[in-house]
């Protein structure tokens, strides 16, 4: 199957109450691991290519990898998204590189300074056939190049419902990346974190139908920070977002719910394993290998809780 667009898995999504798992990709072997992952589980996916992993990795280099993983996997549904396009130019040249989905982040700027960038975006992917996805609101956290509000101010800077629905009238984007306290990174919260779902739900009343995405959803799992904790890391005091707040908002609007930091942490977890057990280990796919049959777990294991696994077929 050729790469496709969101429209349909997010169509699906919201009348079945799952979300589709969107996963950050920087090299081969967790791209691997996320489409031997979905292949297993039968999930739709939509694959990431942020800022970052296009300076680390040459998006002509990935481009090739998902090319190549997109015809091994059959039938299996994948999206090629943009992360965090900051842009227009970005969102443009991501168009044109063949990508069927761009975000354009423009949050950060005032709301009519957001309407304006967002619906140029806008107007030029839809002429070529490309959905777009928008973020208001801002989040927490460092990620990459995206720098969020402080922890203590997360629940400060929610997304205002009624400007959500002004701006998703006024841009005609596809999505809406929202604010509802989550954080991006490892060290998103000192405490659990309490989620503003009624700030999903007040959107989802004034915008009925529509896509609403999750941004900084990783759940830093205790069992991978204390294994690269045992092996040599440091790693105190991270923590992410419940795994149950995930599931109970993909029950509601949610449609896309990004996750990046919990397969680094796999992967960490795995390699600093090798390393501290066969110190005299030096052959990159002796500890590679390892750190992506983490991630393929890892990866398993959220499908279902976001409530996509077994749903591929549906959403072609």
């Amino acid at each position: 199957m050729a790469l496709v667009t969101s429209k349909k898995m997010f169509e699906t999504a919201y009348k079945g109450g799952f979300a589709v798992g969107a996963f950050n990709v920087n090299n081969m072997e967790q791209l691997q691991a996320i489409v031997e992952a979905c292949q297993a589980e039968q999930a739709p996916l939509i694959l990431q290519i942020s800022r970052g992993a296009r300076k680390y990795a040459n998006i002509a280099y990935l481009k090739a990898l998902i090319d190549t993983a997109v015809k091994q996997s059959g039938n299996l549904p994948i999206v090629m998204h943009l992360d965090h396009g900051d842009t227009f130019e970005t969102c443009k040249q991501c168009v044109d590189d063949g990508f069927t989905s761009v975000m354009i982040d423009a949050s950060h700027d005032p709301f009519e300074k957001n309407v304006e960038v967002t619906s140029k975006v806008v107007e030029y992917a839809h002429k070529h056939g490309v959905v777009v996805e928008a973020e208001i609101g801002q989040l927490g956290g460092i990620e990459e190049d995206v720098v969020g509000v402080t922890g203590d101010d997360v629940m400060k800077h929610v997304t205002d419902p009624a400007e959500a629905e002004r701006f998703v009238k006024a841009t005609k984007c596809d999505s809406l990346a929202v604010a509802c306290g989550t954080s991006h990174g490892a060290y998103k919260f000192k405490t659990e974190p309490k989620l503003a779902f009624n700030v999903l739900e007040e959107v989802a009343k004034r915008l009925p139908g529509f896509p609403l995405v999750m941004h900084g959803s990783s759940s830093v799992p205790k069992e991978f920070t204390d294994l690269i904790n045992k092996y040599g890391g440091n790693m105190p005091n991270s923590m992410g977002v419940p795994e149950e707040a995930l599931t109970r908002a993909s029950k509601m609007a949610v449609c896309k719910i990004n996750i990046d930091t919990d397969l680094r942490l796999a992967s960490t977890a795995a390699i600093r394993k090798v390393f501290a057990e066969k110190p005299a280990e030096f052959d990159p796919r002796n500890y590679l290998g390892p750190a992506r049959d983490a991630m393929r777990e890892m990866v398993r294991h959220k499908l279902h809780v976001l409530g996509c696994a077994g749903k591929a077929s549906v959403c072609v």
